[in-house]
């Protein structure tokens, strides 16, 4: 038992030293090449997360509104993204090079944007037909048009629900964002793809742990934006009967 406990004893430093050895390390592919991480991380955020947010909330929101004035048309759009959403991220970057957008960032870009419809589309039709028809009904009393009920009643009560599709596809982007470097599309995936072919677990974590991070940081800085332009009367928390 004694020389149990000693082995154990003797090996646990090593561990401990193991893994310092893979945060040295970590930090320097870092610090020996800084311009290609940066390179890296920008265009993760910029190409692989920012641009195709961007372009999916530009055509999911519209959809959603009109989703919610016509029951058929939320079948079709509904159907349509989860489709879109079950197909594996690989083969749908695959099926884009075959379809003619050839290799890089294009595909990459077109295929996030696929994924983020959904969360950002389903959420704009829940947010607004969730909006109290008492409040529908007083709007149209008060003779107000469609245009007038959608951006002054309905788009702002159903904002906070509409950003949580946002947030959702964010972290969609940034976490499939990293497979994108398997077609050339750059990202912190590349360094994954890297440490993958050589078998460097600190290329692994030089990719791995800055998209994890990303990924915390990006929702929690579109929770404060979320937070910050919605008026304080119509935060869930400020609502009356809401209990904290």
């Amino acid at each position: 038992m004694m020389n149990l406990l000693g082995a154990a004893t003797a090996l646990f430093p090593i561990q401990m030293t193991s893994k310092s050895s893979v945060f040295a390390r970590v930090v320097k592919v870092i610090s020996d090449n800084p311009d290609e991480f940066l390179t890296a991380l920008g265009q993760h955020v910029f190409n692989l997360v920012l641009i195709p947010v961007l372009l999916a909330i530009v055509v999911a929101v519209p959809l959603g509104i009109l989703a919610t004035r016509h029951a058929v048309l939320e079948k079709v759009f509904l159907t349509i993204v989860n489709i879109l959403q079950t197909i594996p991220s690989l083969a749908l970057l695959t099926l884009l090079i075959v379809l003619g957008l050839g290799i890089g960032t294009r595909p990459a870009i077109v295929a996030l944007f696929l994924y983020s419809l959904l969360p950002i589309l389903r959420n704009t039709v829940v947010g607004i037909k969730n909006v109290d028809p008492f409040l529908k009904e007083a709007a149209l009393g008060m003779g107000m048009t469609g245009w007038q009920r959608l951006r002054m009643i309905e788009m702002p009560l159903a904002f906070s629900v509409i950003m949580g599709g946002i947030r959702t596809a964010a972290v969609i982007c940034i976490g499939t964002g990293t497979l994108a470097a398997y077609i050339g599309a750059g990202g912190l995936g590349q360094f994954i793809v890297r440490g993958l072919n050589f078998f460097r677990e600190e290329l692994l974590l030089v990719g791995a742990v800055p998209s994890a991070l990303l990924a915390l940081l990006t929702d929690y800085l579109l929770g404060r934006f979320e937070r910050k332009v919605t008026p304080r009367g119509l935060a869930i928390g400020d609502r009356p009967g809401h209990q904290q």
